[in-house]
Protein backbone atom coordinates (compact mmCIF):
# COMPACT_ATOMS: atom_id res chain seq x y z
CA UNK A 1 0.00 0.00 0.00
CA UNK A 2 1.32 3.31 -0.88
CA UNK A 3 2.69 5.59 1.53
CA UNK A 4 0.07 8.40 1.18
CA UNK A 5 -2.64 5.29 1.91
CA UNK A 6 -1.33 4.53 5.05
CA UNK A 7 -0.87 8.29 6.16
CA UNK A 8 -4.73 8.61 4.91
CA UNK A 9 -5.46 5.93 7.32
CA UNK A 10 -3.55 7.05 10.31
CA UNK A 11 -5.55 10.38 10.19
CA UNK A 12 -8.74 8.72 9.72
CA UNK A 13 -7.78 6.32 12.93
CA UNK A 14 -6.71 9.88 14.98
CA UNK A 15 -9.28 11.90 13.38
CA UNK A 16 -11.98 8.98 15.49
CA UNK A 17 -10.33 9.37 18.26
CA UNK A 18 -9.37 12.98 18.71
CA UNK A 19 -10.54 14.14 21.85
CA UNK A 20 -10.41 17.67 20.36
CA UNK A 21 -13.41 17.59 17.37
CA UNK A 22 -14.16 20.70 17.37
CA UNK A 23 -10.73 21.61 15.82
CA UNK A 24 -11.84 19.53 13.01
CA UNK A 25 -15.45 20.89 12.67
CA UNK A 26 -13.93 24.56 12.61
CA UNK A 27 -11.48 23.33 9.78
CA UNK A 28 -13.88 21.84 7.68
CA UNK A 29 -16.32 24.31 8.08
CA UNK A 30 -13.76 27.18 7.31
CA UNK A 31 -13.19 25.50 3.96
CA UNK A 32 -17.26 25.09 3.22
CA UNK A 33 -17.76 28.61 4.20
CA UNK A 34 -14.67 29.92 1.26
CA UNK A 35 -15.88 27.66 -1.30
CA UNK A 36 -19.73 29.08 -0.85
CA UNK A 37 -18.48 32.46 -1.28
CA UNK A 38 -16.19 31.60 -4.08
CA UNK A 39 -19.24 30.01 -6.68
CA UNK A 40 -22.71 29.44 -5.99
CA UNK A 41 -23.95 28.60 -2.13
CA UNK A 42 -26.12 25.92 -3.58
CA UNK A 43 -23.60 22.43 -3.37
CA UNK A 44 -24.92 21.07 -6.46
CA UNK A 45 -23.83 23.70 -8.44
CA UNK A 46 -20.80 24.37 -6.76
CA UNK A 47 -17.98 21.38 -7.41
CA UNK A 48 -15.99 22.50 -4.58
CA UNK A 49 -18.33 23.36 -1.97
CA UNK A 50 -20.21 19.72 -3.11
CA UNK A 51 -16.45 18.12 -2.15
CA UNK A 52 -16.06 20.22 0.63
CA UNK A 53 -19.53 19.44 2.28
CA UNK A 54 -19.30 15.65 1.63
CA UNK A 55 -15.73 15.86 3.13
CA UNK A 56 -17.34 17.20 6.26
CA UNK A 57 -20.25 14.54 6.16
CA UNK A 58 -17.58 12.06 6.08
CA UNK A 59 -15.61 13.31 9.12
CA UNK A 60 -19.34 13.19 11.02
CA UNK A 61 -20.01 17.33 10.90
CA UNK A 62 -23.45 17.68 12.23
CA UNK A 63 -25.64 19.23 9.55
CA UNK A 64 -26.44 22.25 11.27
CA UNK A 65 -22.76 22.94 10.85
CA UNK A 66 -22.42 22.65 7.89
CA UNK A 67 -25.65 24.72 7.00
CA UNK A 68 -24.68 27.53 9.47
CA UNK A 69 -21.18 27.70 7.33
CA UNK A 70 -22.89 27.98 4.24
CA UNK A 71 -24.63 31.08 5.42
CA UNK A 72 -21.88 32.66 7.09
CA UNK A 73 -20.67 32.98 3.32
CA UNK A 74 -23.97 34.51 2.04
CA UNK A 75 -23.62 37.01 4.80
CA UNK A 76 -20.42 38.21 3.50
CA UNK A 77 -17.73 35.88 5.92
CA UNK A 78 -15.25 34.28 5.01
CA UNK A 79 -14.35 36.45 1.78
CA UNK A 80 -10.92 37.58 4.07
CA UNK A 81 -9.34 34.03 4.07
CA UNK A 82 -6.54 33.95 1.36
CA UNK A 83 -5.00 30.14 0.64
CA UNK A 84 -1.60 29.33 0.74
CA UNK A 85 0.88 26.23 0.66
CA UNK A 86 4.17 26.00 1.85
CA UNK A 87 6.39 23.04 1.57
CA UNK A 88 9.62 21.93 3.39
CA UNK A 89 11.53 18.95 4.65
CA UNK A 90 10.63 17.01 7.55
CA UNK A 91 12.95 14.57 9.67
CA UNK A 92 15.11 12.34 7.22
CA UNK A 93 14.30 14.22 4.17
CA UNK A 94 10.64 13.90 4.24
CA UNK A 95 8.88 16.38 1.70
CA UNK A 96 6.04 17.64 3.61
CA UNK A 97 3.44 20.42 1.57
CA UNK A 98 1.12 22.40 4.04
CA UNK A 99 -2.07 23.75 3.03
CA UNK A 100 -3.47 26.85 4.75
CA UNK A 101 -6.67 29.20 4.69
CA UNK A 102 -5.48 32.53 6.52
CA UNK A 103 -6.52 35.89 7.16
CA UNK A 104 -3.39 36.89 8.49
CA UNK A 105 -0.41 35.88 5.74
CA UNK A 106 2.25 37.05 8.41
CA UNK A 107 0.72 35.32 11.17
CA UNK A 108 0.56 31.78 9.44
CA UNK A 109 4.16 31.38 8.02
CA UNK A 110 5.74 32.21 11.04
CA UNK A 111 3.89 29.58 12.86
CA UNK A 112 4.91 27.14 10.12
CA UNK A 113 8.41 28.20 9.99
CA UNK A 114 8.41 27.86 13.96
CA UNK A 115 6.90 24.78 13.86
CA UNK A 116 9.24 23.26 11.35
CA UNK A 117 11.78 24.21 13.06
CA UNK A 118 11.02 23.07 16.59
CA UNK A 119 10.58 19.85 15.17
CA UNK A 120 13.40 18.85 13.30
CA UNK A 121 12.24 20.46 9.28
CA UNK A 122 12.97 23.18 7.61
CA UNK A 123 10.43 25.34 5.71
CA UNK A 124 11.72 25.66 1.79
CA UNK A 125 10.62 28.11 -0.91
CA UNK A 126 7.42 27.20 -3.19
CA UNK A 127 8.40 24.63 -5.27
CA UNK A 128 10.96 22.95 -3.35
CA UNK A 129 9.26 19.29 -2.82
CA UNK A 130 6.18 19.98 -4.73
CA UNK A 131 7.62 18.02 -7.80
CA UNK A 132 7.73 15.17 -5.39
CA UNK A 133 4.15 14.86 -5.85
CA UNK A 134 1.16 14.67 -8.38
CA UNK A 135 -2.54 17.07 -7.53
CA UNK A 136 -4.71 14.34 -7.93
CA UNK A 137 -8.32 13.52 -7.35
CA UNK A 138 -9.31 11.22 -4.93
CA UNK A 139 -12.85 8.96 -4.05
CA UNK A 140 -12.64 6.55 -1.27
CA UNK A 141 -14.73 3.78 -0.71
CA UNK A 142 -15.18 1.26 1.66
CA UNK A 143 -14.22 -2.66 0.56
CA UNK A 144 -18.25 -3.20 1.14
CA UNK A 145 -18.88 -1.72 -1.96
CA UNK A 146 -17.81 -4.28 -4.40
CA UNK A 147 -14.41 -6.30 -5.23
CA UNK A 148 -11.54 -4.93 -6.68
CA UNK A 149 -12.46 -5.85 -9.87
CA UNK A 150 -16.33 -4.40 -9.82
CA UNK A 151 -14.75 -1.10 -8.62
CA UNK A 152 -11.81 -1.05 -10.98
CA UNK A 153 -14.38 -1.62 -13.80
CA UNK A 154 -17.06 1.42 -12.78
CA UNK A 155 -13.36 3.38 -12.16
CA UNK A 156 -12.64 2.74 -16.00
CA UNK A 157 -16.20 3.91 -17.02
CA UNK A 158 -16.05 7.02 -14.89
CA UNK A 159 -12.68 8.09 -16.35
CA UNK A 160 -10.51 7.35 -13.65
CA UNK A 161 -7.02 6.66 -13.77
CA UNK A 162 -5.76 4.27 -11.34
CA UNK A 163 -7.78 2.44 -8.22
CA UNK A 164 -6.07 0.98 -5.69
CA UNK A 165 -7.96 -1.77 -3.54
CA UNK A 166 -6.92 -3.55 0.23
CA UNK A 167 -9.03 -5.54 2.48
CA UNK A 168 -9.61 -1.86 4.13
CA UNK A 169 -11.28 -0.22 1.00
CA UNK A 170 -11.05 1.43 -2.70
CA UNK A 171 -8.92 4.19 -3.31
CA UNK A 172 -9.43 5.71 -6.79
CA UNK A 173 -7.71 8.35 -8.54
CA UNK A 174 -8.15 10.85 -11.27
CA UNK A 175 -7.00 13.59 -12.41
CA UNK A 176 -7.65 16.76 -9.97
CA UNK A 177 -10.07 18.67 -13.21
CA UNK A 178 -11.85 15.59 -13.50
CA UNK A 179 -12.73 14.96 -9.80
CA UNK A 180 -16.21 16.14 -9.98
CA UNK A 181 -17.17 14.35 -13.18
CA UNK A 182 -15.37 10.89 -11.94
CA UNK A 183 -16.99 11.36 -8.69
CA UNK A 184 -20.57 11.82 -9.37
CA UNK A 185 -20.10 9.01 -12.42
CA UNK A 186 -18.67 6.23 -9.28
CA UNK A 187 -21.30 7.67 -7.49
CA UNK A 188 -23.88 6.42 -9.52
CA UNK A 189 -22.62 3.01 -10.04
CA UNK A 190 -21.44 2.42 -6.18
CA UNK A 191 -23.16 4.50 -4.67
CA UNK A 192 -21.96 7.70 -2.22
CA UNK A 193 -18.31 7.72 -1.30
CA UNK A 194 -16.59 7.97 1.66
CA UNK A 195 -14.51 10.42 1.08
CA UNK A 196 -14.29 13.39 -1.92
CA UNK A 197 -11.47 15.50 -2.03
CA UNK A 198 -8.39 16.85 -3.97
CA UNK A 199 -5.09 15.75 -2.73
CA UNK A 200 -1.21 15.54 -3.29
CA UNK A 201 -0.18 12.39 -4.31
CA UNK A 202 3.52 11.75 -4.05
CA UNK A 203 5.42 10.55 -6.84
CA UNK A 204 8.46 9.31 -4.75
CA UNK A 205 8.65 8.34 -1.16
CA UNK A 206 11.38 8.40 1.30
CA UNK A 207 11.39 4.87 3.64
CA UNK A 208 11.41 5.71 7.58
CA UNK A 209 11.81 3.75 10.62
CA UNK A 210 9.57 3.10 13.66
CA UNK A 211 11.92 6.45 14.95
CA UNK A 212 11.67 8.24 11.81
CA UNK A 213 7.51 7.66 11.54
CA UNK A 214 7.09 8.96 15.53
CA UNK A 215 9.36 12.20 14.50
CA UNK A 216 7.42 12.73 11.27
CA UNK A 217 3.85 12.18 13.02
CA UNK A 218 4.97 14.88 15.81
CA UNK A 219 5.60 17.50 13.20
CA UNK A 220 2.64 17.17 11.29
CA UNK A 221 0.66 16.61 14.48
CA UNK A 222 2.25 19.65 15.08
CA UNK A 223 1.14 21.67 11.88
CA UNK A 224 -2.54 20.37 11.91
CA UNK A 225 -2.78 21.70 15.67
CA UNK A 226 -2.55 25.18 14.22
CA UNK A 227 -5.70 26.36 13.17
CA UNK A 228 -4.84 28.05 10.09
CA UNK A 229 -3.44 24.49 8.67
CA UNK A 230 -6.39 22.74 6.69
CA UNK A 231 -3.92 19.55 5.91
CA UNK A 232 -0.64 18.37 6.04
CA UNK A 233 0.78 15.97 3.40
CA UNK A 234 4.12 14.02 3.47
CA UNK A 235 5.84 11.52 1.02
CA UNK A 236 7.11 8.76 3.18
CA UNK A 237 7.01 5.04 3.17
CA UNK A 238 6.95 3.14 6.20
CA UNK A 239 6.58 -1.22 6.33
CA UNK A 240 3.34 -2.74 8.06
CA UNK A 241 5.31 -3.75 11.08
CA UNK A 242 6.15 0.04 11.41
CA UNK A 243 2.95 1.05 11.17
CA UNK A 244 1.79 -1.55 13.44
CA UNK A 245 3.75 -0.34 16.55
CA UNK A 246 2.77 3.30 16.37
Amino acid sequence: MAGHSKWANIQHRKGRQDAARSKLFSKLSKEITVAAKMGDPDPEKNPRLRMAVKEAKSSSVPKDVIDRAIKKSQAGEGDDYEEIRYEGYGPNGVAVIVEAMTDNRNRTASNVRSTFSKNGGNLGETGSVGFMFERKGEVVYPASVGDADDVMMAAIEAGAEDVESSEEGHVVYCLDTDLNEVATALEAQLGESASTKLIWKPTTTTELDLEGMQKLMKLIDALEDDDDVQRVTANFEASDEVMEQL
